[in-house]
């Protein structure tokens, strides 16, 4: 389980470079907004976007660490990346499937054998 201290120190410990070479398309300026957010929440009020992080991660075989005190931190990245939407603009995250988007939430994270675990269940992602 995370911590808040934990949260904090995500913006910390993965770059962005780490994040494109693992194959992240959210741009700089965006990845950094998201991380920043992640940093203080350790919850997310959605209980939908909770369930969809889960039902992702139990098909693709990986565990997530969620508690009613502080959530996962994929979870907390997932949840922010699927409600930050800008429909003017072409490319945004917020266009992007829930499967994307907690591919990203793995990215931003440098969590790349969930990252496979995930592509493995979900190949069509990556089209």
């Amino acid at each position: 389980m995370r911590n808040k201290q934990e949260n904090a120190e995500v913006g910390l410990k993965y770059s962005y470079q780490q994040y494109q070479e693992l194959g992240g398309v959210i741009n700089e300026e965006d990845y950094q907004s998201v991380l920043n957010c992640a940093q203080s929440a350790v919850t997310v009020d959605n209980k939908a976007l909770i369930a969809q992080s889960e039902l992702i991660a139990k098909k693709s075989g990986i565990m997530l660490h969620n508690s009613e005190d502080a959530l996962d931190q994929r979870t907390v990245l997932y949840g922010i990346l699927r409600t930050d939407t800008n429909p003017g603009e072409k490319y945004h995250h917020g266009q992007m499937s829930d499967q994307k988007l907690f591919a990203e939430a793995l990215r931003m994270l440098g969590d790349a054998d969930s990252l496979k675990k995930l592509i493995e269940a979900h190949p069509n992602i990556l089209l």
